[in-house]
């Protein structure tokens, strides 16, 4: 468990290990695909931050995330889920940043894009409700984000998330990691066992490979919506942990 203690204004403060999070939305989503996680861990004392992808390229979204790192002060613990799990592994390089959250997420190797590494494994269900624009922009059907990406909420927030994700510049996916920061920076992984967007046997050979602290839930892949207490938990015990795990990772 965490352990917290209060400043002067009798506001809870994390007792030791990382108090900055910045969070990192993925693929048809915005920073409020955070909104049950942040309260969690804001009454816990932490400093939350979620950032707001553009989506327009991973350059522009890394960019989006180091000036949120730039703005902390001190160490960060940088969570990313699912598209966010590619700028994290980009923008995780930052000197601020002490350790990585991966949630449901994709985790490329050096020269190698989010199209590459979804490839590697078989093909989910949600990827035949992804429909491109006229703009080289890629959203979701709401029969996909009904039974794909989000199947396990209700459906009046599947109807937002319809009305709200955000389309991502196709070209985006294929742009190609030059530096994985999740090789130098402790890491953890939760694995969305019911994900039909990433394939879940996916995630774990990643979180298996980038050996992290790894903690599976049963979920769609929309985790931090359907499960953020666990999801909070997580982040918590990653945050309290990363001073004492420096470059080795705790292996669950």
């Amino acid at each position: 468990m965490v352990s917290n203690t209060s400043n002067s204004n009798g506001e809870a403060q994390p007792r030791t290990g990382i108090k900055n999070i910045v969070l990192v939305h993925g693929t048809w989503a915005d920073g409020s695909s955070w909104a049950k996680v942040i309260p969690l861990l804001q009454a816990k004392g932490y400093h939350v931050t979620a950032v707001q992808n553009p989506l327009t390229s991973l350059t522009d979204d890394v960019a989006a995330t180091k000036r949120a790192l730039a703005l902390q002060d001190g160490p960060v613990l940088l969570v990313g889920h699912s598209w966010g799990g590619v700028v994290i592994t980009e923008a995780g390089n930052d000197a601020k940043v002490a350790g990585l959250v991966y949630v449901a997420a994709a985790a490329p190797e050096e020269g190698q894009s989010f199209l590459e590494l979804v490839q590697t494994a078989p093909a989910t269900p949600g990827n035949d409700e992804i429909r491109p624009d006229a703009s080289g922009f890629v959203s979701m059907t709401p029969k996909g984000i009904m039974e794909d990406f989000a199947q396990d909420l209700p459906q009046t927030e599947q109807q937002v998330l319809i009305s709200t994700q955000g389309p991502q510049a196709f070209s985006a996916l294929q742009e190609k990691i030059t530096q994985a920061a999740w090789k130098t920076k402790p890491s953890w992984y939760i694995v969305a066992a019911n994900d039909r967007m990433i394939n879940p046997d996916l995630e774990r050979t990643l979180a298996k490979k980038m050996n992290a602290t790894t903690t599976t839930l049963p979920s769609s892949h929309v985790v931090m919506l359907s499960q953020p207490e666990q999801v909070a938990a997580v982040i918590m015990e990653a945050a309290s942990q990363v001073h004492s795990t420096k470059a080795a990772v705790i292996q669950a």
